[in-house]
């Protein structure tokens, strides 16, 4: 499976890894990330556990829960995940993705 991975969401992976390593230090950032990045690429395997997001202005976006964190994304082919955004459960989850939506349409 191979993963594309938008802006928004390559600021978002490199922030919680900042905030994590902030915290509990490097060690923890680090396994944290590879634990976001590992279901990412085990996604496809598991599409069981895969939500579509109910809005029409995200048709055909997904998300899957690692944690604390939601990861949104949209299926580029059958071998492939565009990852829009990877957000803290406490963010605000209706309108973050459509924002991170739209700058993965311009890239």
């Amino acid at each position: 499976m191979a993963v594309k991975i938008y802006p928004a969401a390559r600021e978002q992976i490199l922030d919680i890894w900042n905030y994590t390593e902030r915290a509990w230090g490097e060690e923890q950032a680090d396994l944290y990330v590879r634990g976001l990045v590992e279901i990412l690429n085990q996604a496809q395997s598991k599409r069981y556990q895969w939500r579509q997001v109910l809005d029409e202005a995200l048709e055909n976006v997904f998300f899957i829960r690692y944690r604390h964190h939601y990861l949104f994304f949209r299926e580029l082919s059958k071998k492939t995940l565009g990852v829009i955004s990877i957000l803290h459960e406490n963010m605000d989850i209706p309108v973050r993705p459509k924002q991170d939506f739209k700058r993965g349409d311009d890239e």
